[in-house]
Parts: C-alpha cells; structure tokens; sequence
C-alpha cells in the first residue's frame, strides 16, 4: 500500500520533526501547504490563502488522502472547509466557530453548563462594563490569536485604555474571521456582534489547567490533562506541565465539563484543548477557552511521558484509524514546555546559535531549545504575544520529578545568550 498524502496547513520543521515519531509514520507522506509566515503575519489574507491552498491541492498529482493543521486561527478555520472541498474526514466549520468566536462559545457553554464566569459584549463606540461583569475583569476580541490583546482591567481607567487598545487593533484578526463567519447562518445576538467585536469576562480565581481529548462518531475522550503555572505576580506563562498534579476528582469534572460542551457543539473527527480555572479555596471550576484543536505546544510533553505526540491522535482521526494514545510509556515521569520570556521591548542583536543550541541539548539529556524571535526584530513586533511579555525561547523537558524539570530548565536559560538594543536609543543591552 502506497504512504498516505496528508497536507499540514502551516507545517513547520520543529513540528516535522515530532510528526515523523508518531505510531506508523513510516506509512505517512507529509507535504506542506502555505507557511506559517503567510498564515500569521499581519492582517490575514484569508481568501488568497484558500485560493493558494485550494490551487496546491488541485496541482498534487496523487491522492490527497489528509489535510490537518496544529495552528489556532486561520489554519483552524481553513481545515474544515478544505475537508468538505476535497470529500475528507474532519469537522464542520460551524463547530469550530462555535469554539473560536468567544461570544458564540459563552452562549453554548451556558446550555450545558454552570461552570463559566460571567460575560457580555461591550460595545467600542459607546463602551462600558455590560450588566453582571464588575471589576476586575478581562477585556479581549471575541477572536485572537493566544493572548493577544487580552486586558487584566482592574477599574475605569485601566477599561478605557483597554477598550482603546483593542479598538485600534481589533481588525488584524476580526476582519478576516468575518469570512469565515459570512459562511454560516449565526444566531442573531452572534451576527449582532460580528467578528470585531469586544467581550468582558469576570476574573476568574484560582490555578490554571487544560484537559486534551478528540471527539469521534459522537464519542468524547479526554487522554490527559494538564497544569498551566504562571511567571509570579503575572498572567504570563512560566510552564505548562503534564501529567497535572490537581487531585483526580477535580481531574473528573473537568472532564466532565469537558465532555458536555464538546458534544453540545458538535465537534466531531476532531481533537481538542480546554483551559480551566479550578479554585483550591472554594471548589469552583470554570471553563476558560475552547481550542477545537489539540495543543502543538504539548506534543514532545506527551511524547515524553506517555511515549507518543498528541499529534498522533490529529493524524489517525483524519485518516480513520484508532486515535487512542498509550499511557505512560515514555521515558519520563515529568514534562514541561517552559517559556523564556522578556518583559520589556527590546530590539533582538544576538540569539543561540544552532550550534550552540545542539550543545546544550546533547549536555542536558531530555532537553528541546525552540528559539522564537530572530535577529532584527523588535519583540512588540512579533505577532501572538500577550499585552506584556515577549517570547524568547520555549524549553522543553523531561525529568522524573518537579525539581529535576527545574534544574533542566535553570540550566538552559544560564547557557541561553541573548542581546538586545534598546528600541528607542538601539544601544546595546543584555
């Protein structure tokens, strides 16, 4: 039997190289379709990126027996349309919506569940906390990529600079979500806000977890969970650490939350990632964000606990074989995905050289070194940054307990030369 053609929408090395580990791989022919610097830089040009994708496809002289991505918005959104196009397996484009818009994903989440906070749309011609959401609050586009343009807003003033900020960069994402939303019949409350609206959240206590699953024939499963621990006294992420260390019954009920929105949208042949606020003090669990996709960011953690990507699960549903992952058959009892980051502006003069980057991870043993900004950059430019820190590196480990993760990821950052210019000056600083 000749190896499967499966297109991956934004396919990039370091990704390529985790595809390749998954189970049977040696069947899979993978071939890249657009870059991930076309798909997310700047305003998105998402129908000459469908026209791009659509003319690669059609110009492939062999079966296209796959067409899967990893990446939020607008690979997301582009799959399930290819899908349908090409007569494969995948989800519908309205259930992917359905999770990405973030208005439209608090409205079906409150048919099936209790465990949200409150929100409302706040309009940015005539804004103001809507009715039920008092401060403190989050304030953020209704679509976004990661974290961008999402506002911790602790009064007045803080919601006017917010509210100001999104306003004049709501549009890079919003307008071209709106070609995806253009194809669907919205409810009216969703048509009403479109894609460049604004929504407020109440701030939800507690700490930070995500459940990963996939959903297939009406069938929900989630095949771990995971903690999301940030930098101190910040919204920022220091590490998202697999497997998660909260006690199983609360495990459970995410997963149970989990299960109710997932069949509640109709998601179908397709993975996903939850994020959820749990309350040690009071018991509470909230749902935060629905991805209608598994996390490529965790990919070498299940690999290194549990023996396989999570990528394997996306691969075998588009194909229709068995998605189920193995457990804890990896060559680590922890991992984490650490992120290095800077919180101030900089212009980028120096980074790790490849060279210096295989040094360290053939010293270190368990050790993967993603540098994210290259030279030249200026870091409030790279796109998908959250409202105050900036990206360096992301430092994968495994180790078998909590300290030795630490000790791993102590020992990169210290190996890790970085220099910056002042933006503003372009002095040199390190």
């Amino acid at each position: 039997m000749p190896p499967a053609n499966i297109f991956v929408i934004g396919m990039d090395e370091t990704n390529l190289d985790t595809l390749r580990d998954v189970p049977g791989a040696q069947e899979y022919r993978f071939h890249p379709l657009l870059s991930v610097e076309e798909l997310q830089h700047g305003e998105i040009p998402v129908a000459d990126l469908m026209e791009r994708a659509q003319a690669g496809l059609d110009a492939f002289d062999g079966t296209i027996d796959a067409i899967v991505g990893y990446w939020d918005f607008p690979v997301s959104t582009m799959v399930p349309i290819l899908c349908e196009r090409y007569g494969l397996r995948g989800t519908s484009l309205e259930s992917v919506v359905k999770c990405e818009h973030k208005y439209w994903s608090r409205l079906e989440q409150q048919k099936v569940i209790d465990e949200h906070p409150a929100f409302g749309i706040v309009d940015l011609d005539d804004p103001r906390p809507p009715a039920g959401v008092g401060f403190p609050m989050w304030l953020k586009p209704v679509k976004s990529f990661s974290s961008e343009l999402a506002f911790h807003v602790a009064g007045e003033e803080d919601f006017r600079e917010a509210v100001a900020e999104i306003r004049a960069g709501v549009s890079r994402v919003g307008r071209p979500f709106e070609y995806f939303l253009d194809r669907l019949d919205l409810p009216p409350e969703v048509a009403v806000a479109g894609g460049q609206a604004c929504l407020a959240e109440a701030e939800l206590p507690g700490v930070q977890a995500a459940v990963e699953g996939y959903a297939v024939d009406g069938e929900v499963v989630v095949y771990g969970a995971l903690d999301s621990i940030n930098y101190p006294d910040s919204s920022a992420f220091l590490r998202h650490q697999y497997p998660s260390s909260l006690p199983e019954p609360v495990l459970r009920r995410m997963e149970d939350v989990a299960k109710r929105v997932i069949s509640r949208i109709g998601l179908d042949s397709a993975t996903f990632s939850i994020e959820f606020f749990y309350d040690p003090d009071s018991g509470a669990v909230n749902l935060l964000e629905i991805n209608p996709r598994h996390s490529q960011s965790h990919a070498e953690l299940f690999d290194y606990v549990d023996g396989v990507p999570n990528h394997h699960c996306m691969l075998a549903l588009a194909l229709g074989r068995d998605p189920r992952m193995p457990h804890r058959r990896g060559r680590y009892e922890l991992a984490a995905k650490w992120y290095h980051r800077r919180f101030e502006d900089g212009v980028v003069r120096r980074v790790p050289t490849p060279e210096e980057i295989a040094r360290l991870e053939r010293e270190i043993p368990g050790v993967k070194v993603d540098i994210v900004p290259e030279v030249g950059t200026r870091l409030s430019d790279m796109p998908g940054q959250d409202s105050y820190s900036y990206e360096l590196a992301h430092v994968f480990v495994g180790a078998d307990d909590e300290a030795g993760l630490k000790d791993k990821y102590e020992r990169c950052v210290a190996a890790l030369p970085f220099e910056f210019a002042d933006p503003d000056r372009r002095e040199e600083v390190r």
